[in-house]
């Protein structure tokens, strides 16, 4: 199986998207999305940008390589009565089901930054949209001190090294990065922009419970603690992620989680 399809389907990611939805669709109401618009969100999971999109009146489709989040999504779709949304599976470094110029704007918001060869992945995106249409990235930051970041951070460091040849999803948090493989994929460095942006988890309960969302469904997570685990160091990267999680939280309030994460948001127009 493709390893980044594994990682995806091994957990449950609709257990964090679920402390997402508000970020989410502020974020959405920030792109100016119009009724009859083509909208592509590309690493979609359950739709946490793209049910908001399709309730703007767009005609949205998200593109997910997880089989189980496709199918939460379209679940969604369908009770939500959106006709106009649907979920497919396909891997943001070949879109071959999709055709050239084929929607306004390409959305994704921590989704595409996971899948390998990223400079096939910007040339995907910029295949898929039309001429002075628009993509919109929200990738989380390598180093960065908030959430997202670190629970990677520590991730990787009780997990085995990674195979010769890859590529750090976080690197799409690097405006240099951004800026190099959208330049190769035909756009002027002028077309590219890219800030700081804030995305923020919201949860309902204590810090400590919405980790456990992470160690059990949050795929990145669970191989950690598996490895870990093997090693005997499951109880140090559990208290390790509990005082992230524990000094994360800017809710005021030990029983409720309200986190916010900086990520950067890439923002290009396709010529």
């Amino acid at each position: 199986m493709n390893p980044n399809k594994a990682l995806w389907e091994k957990g449950d990611f609709t257990q964090i998207a679920d402390c997402m939805r508000e970020s989410g669709s502020d974020l959405v109401d920030s792109l100016g999305i119009n009724p009859g618009m083509r909208v592509l969100d590309l690493g979609c999971g359950d739709g946490t940008t793209a049910l908001p999109a399709a309730q703007k009146g767009a005609d949205v489709t998200g593109v997910d390589i997880a089989a189980n989040l496709v199918a939460a999504g379209n679940v969604r779709a369908a009770a939500a009565g959106l006709a106009n949304l649907k979920f497919e599976e396909g891997d943001a470094s070949n879109l071959e089901n999709i055709a050239d110029d084929a929607f306004d704007l390409v959305v994704s918001i921590f989704g595409a930054m996971f899948a390998p060869r990223p400079f096939d992945v910007a040339r995907e995106m910029v295949r898929v949209t039309k001429p002075g249409g628009r993509i919109v990235m929200g990738n989380w930051i390598p180093g960065d001190p908030t959430l997202v970041a670190q629970v990677l951070k520590i991730s990787a460091a009780y997990t085995p090294p990674p195979p010769e040849g890859f590529v750090s999803p976080v690197t799409w948090g690097q405006e240099a990065h951004v800026v190099e493989r959208f330049t190769a994929a035909g756009v002027s460095p002028d077309n590219v922009s890219c800030r700081p942006d804030t995305y923020t988890f919201r949860y309902d309960g204590p810090p400590s419970e919405f980790l456990a969302r992470f160690r059990h469904w949050y795929g990145p997570t669970m191989n950690a603690f598996e490895a870990a685990a093997k090693e005997g160091r499951a109880d140090a990267l559990q208290a390790e992620l509990e005082a992230l999680f524990n000094a994360q939280n800017a809710s005021g309030n030990a029983e409720t989680t309200v986190i916010p994460a900086t990520c950067l948001r890439v923002e290009v127009t396709v010529p």
